[in-house]
C-alpha cells in the first residue's frame, strides 16, 4: 500500500507539475537583443519575465543585479567576475562606481555609478590579473591582483566601513 502512494505521488510530481524546482529560484539569461538580462522568476503561479541593462564597454559586457530577493536567488550567466558591494551596517550597497585594469597597467573597464542599480557587479573578463579599485561617496575600496580564470567565476567583496565615509585608502583582502 505504502508504495503504491509513493508511486502515485512521484507521479503527480512529475505529470502534474505539484512541485517544481524552477519555481523556486528566478534564472537570468541574455535577451536576443544582447542588450538585457531577462530575468524569470514565479510570482502567484504564473512567470513573470524583469529586465536588467546589459552594458558593454568594447568586447566586455557587465551588469548589476542583487535588488530584491528575486534577484538575490536568481542564476546568473557565468560572468567571471563577481563583485559586491557592502558597507557598515547595510547588508549591501549601490551607486559604486568601480574601475578595473589589468595589473600590470592600462584601463580595461570603468563603470560609472548610475550602472551600478545594485550591490553586486557582474563582468565578463578575459583571463588575466587584474586590479579592482571602486569608489562610493569619495571613499575607495579595492583589490590588486584579482585573478580571473576562464571558466571559473571570480567572487570579491569589497566593503566600506560605513556607509557616511571611512578614512583613507585601499584595502587589502
Amino acid at each position: 500500500m505504502k508504495r503504491g502512494v509513493v508511486w502515485a505521488f512521484a507521479l503527480w510530481v512529475c505529470v502534474g507539475g505539484g512541485i517544481s524546482m524552477a519555481d523556486s529560484g528566478a534564472v537570468a539569461r541574455i535577451g536576443v537583443s544582447g542588450e538585457v538580462l531577462e530575468l524569470s522568476h514565479q510570482v502567484d503561479g504564473r512567470t513573470v519575465v524583469d529586465t536588467l541593462p546589459l552594458h558593454r564597454a568594447g568586447a566586455i559586457r557587465y551588469f548589476s543585479a542583487g535588488v530584491g530577493l528575486e534577484e538575490r536567488a536568481a542564476e546568473y550567466p557565468p560572468f567571471s567576475l563577481k563583485v559586491v558591494f557592502t558597507a557598515g551596517g547595510k547588508p549591501y550597497l549601490s551607486g559604486v562606481s568601480v574601475t578595473i585594469q589589468l595589473a600590470k597597467g592600462g584601463a580595461v573597464l570603468t563603470v560609472p555609478q548610475d550602472q551600478v542599480e545594485g550591490p553586486w557587479l557582474f563582468v565578463d573578463l578575459p583571463a588575466g590579473d587584474y586590479d579592482v579599485t571602486a569608489t562610493h561617496r569619495d571613499n575607495k575600496q579595492g583589490l590588486k591582483g584579482v585573478k580571473v580564470e576562464a571558466g571559473k567565476q571570480k567572487i570579491i567583496h569589497l566593503r566600506w566601513a560605513e556607509d557616511r565615509g571611512i578614512a583613507g585608502g585601499l584595502a587589502d583582502e
